[in-house]
């Protein structure tokens, strides 16, 4: 056993002596040891009961034969650090997460590991973690909120977000936005909607390192327990049979991720995401594999933000593996891959099925012929920008108008809400990249001012930031390379008109190329604005959204 190197033979006497200063017995020390990763904490509601899933892990990992060892691990609440200094650290902590696990992964030669993460930066960090450690290993999300139902439609955060929009149009009354306030997060959870934290962990599912269920169970359901308890179990198969992360986390496993990412219109961090975890696996994924994917994938579900459907409207009607089912009609998925169930996916598929086609559209019958998410190039975008081509307008797939350019969210979002931006505006917010944040905030704010005040059908948003999981509109991200870079968004100047064309995965600004040369020749890279701390090493160190904004 891996576990060996702290715990056989006579010189291992004094380590063996620390298990036993923690209560460990001779007989927990010679089984396989399991760390945990667990991520709970008292400041994100998907987390704050994750307690409850590590003793559940803990158990499925005893009654297999196994010994769990829990440790923490930290997690930034989107939601909270929103609109403000608090989310230049949110992509950011994602590289904590990950060596974090790692180090302790490593330091401690565990035999196998379970992670439990549920929100935005915590998946994927765990899973870039589980790719480097590379030892047998099961992840288990908290799993999603629930929505209910409030003045006749199901809330989420994003409602209330937009509720703020409304409110400072005149729209909605103070007393409105407290209600909506009180009852749109009813539960512990990763927030209710295709949002960043769901989207992640639907994928995690499809790319075979969690069990079927692990995007879908609701949060508060007694089979999210069950579930973790199975995954406890499965990482023992997992060791017995020396199944690791590198032989899951395969060149098909990330584009079955794709497929289905396009199939479910997942969150655009998505796009940020799997080329990060893919780094970790030695496989590369750019963003033309990403367009070519999507050009023959339909979109067979529209989950808030792009519909009315939350996550546990596709639990009930299937979930991720009735997705999979569907999309194998087309022979779209690459079936003979092996999973932590210890089964291939084409196993793990067999009896699934839809049981709601209202929700889960057929592969016949599809939202769109093409996926969900789109990338787009341009001279605005020569390494691309990324748009959630289902939770935008039919009206604003192809739109033309003039820049409205801000060097910040703060500054966006301050003229948004003194009804500065008009109809048939392109918002540029520049300067809010990997480099340039430092840390690439999610911008829910601005897209939810916008649609709130009615405005997601006139006004596009652009920005070499990133938006959040729960926006809809027009709203476009990542644009590479960024400003700080000394790309074209960089010289962009108020009223140069911007040319939309999702459908043609175009992103210009009409300008000649002589001009665009000469204004690139004048420009001069601003200050940084963090050069301390975390936040300064990392604006160092830190790549492109193109690929992944990986730290080098």
């Amino acid at each position: 056993m891996k576990s060996d190197a702290v715990k056989k033979g006579i010189e291992r006497a004094p380590h063996r002596s620390l298990f036993k200063a923690m209560g460990y017995t001779d007989e927990e020390i010679s089984r396989p040891l399991i760390g945990i990763a667990n991520s709970k904490s008292e400041i994100i509601p998907g987390h704050t009961h994750l307690d409850k899933i590590t003793e559940a892990v803990k158990a499925g990992i005893r009654m297999a034969g196994g010994t769990p060892v829990e440790f923490g691990a930290i997690g930034v609440c989107d939601g909270i650090a929103m609109g403000h200094v608090g989310m230049k650290y949110s992509l950011a902590t994602r590289e904590l997460i990950a060596d974090s696990c790692e180090a302790m992964g490593l330091a401690h030669s565990f035999d196998g590991m379970v992670f439990i993460p549920n929100c935005d930066k915590i998946v994927p960090g765990m899973l870039m973690a589980a790719a480097r450690i590379n030892v047998p290993s099961v992840v288990i999300s908290g799993g999603p909120m629930l929505s209910i139902k409030r003045g006749g439609k199901f809330l989420d955060l994003n409602s209330v977000f937009e509720a703020v929009g409304a409110y400072k149009a005149g729209k909605m009354s103070e007393e409105d936005v407290l209600d909506c306030e009180n009852y749109a997060c009813p539960s512990c959870g990763s927030c209710s909607g295709m949002f960043t934290a769901n989207s992640m962990n639907c994928l995690t599912e499809v790319l075979g390192l969690g069990l079927p269920g692990n995007g879908t169970i609701p949060a508060v359901y007694a089979e999210r327990l069950r579930l973790a308890k199975y995954a406890g179990m499965k990482v023992m198969e997992m060791v017995e049979k020396n199944i690791r992360p590198s032989d899951i986390l395969t060149e098909k496993a990330f584009e079955n991720a794709l497929t289905v990412d396009m199939a479910l219109g997942c969150s655009t961090n998505s796009i940020l995401h799997l080329p990060a975890i893919a780094n970790e696996a030695g496989v590369e994924i750019n963003l033309d594999i990403v367009n070519e994917i999507s050009s023959k994938v339909p979109n067979l579900c529209k989950l808030a933000p792009a519909g009315h459907h939350h996550i546990q409207d596709l639990y009930a009607a299937g979930g991720v593996q009735a997705v999979m089912k569907e999309l194998s009609k087309k022979n779209l998925l690459h079936l003979d891959l092996m999973t932590v169930t210890g089964k291939t996916i084409r196993e793990n598929i067999e009896k699934a099925e839809v049981l709601d086609y209202d929700v889960i559209r057929s592969v016949d019958n599809p939202y769109s012929e093409t996926g969900g998410i789109a990338v787009l190039r341009g001279n605005l975008a020569p390494d691309g920008a990324v748009v959630k081509r289902a939770a935008v307008a039919e009206e604003m797939l192809v739109h033309k108008g003039p820049a409205r350019v801000f060097d910040s969210e703060d500054d966006a979002i301050k003229a948004i809400y003194e009804g500065k931006i008009n109809k048939g505006d392109v918002v540029i917010i520049r300067y809010e990249g990997p480099k340039g944040g430092p840390g690439m905030r999610e911008m829910l704010g601005p897209t939810s001012a916008i649609a709130g005040m009615g405005l997601d059908k006139d006004v596009a948003l652009i920005t070499d930031g990133r938006f959040s999981g729960a926006t809809r509109g027009a709203s476009i991200g990542h644009v590479s390379p960024e400003a700080m870079e000394g790309g074209p968004i960089a010289v962009v100047r108020e009223g140069d008109i911007i040319h939309i064309d999702i459908n043609e995965g175009k992103l210009n600004v009409e300008i000649s190329d002589a001009e665009l040369q000469e204004r690139m020749k004048e420009w001069k890279a601003p200050e940084p604005k963090i050069t301390k701390g975390y936040l300064g090493r990392y604006a160092r160190l830190v790549t492109s959204a193109s690929t992944g904004a990986v730290l080098k």
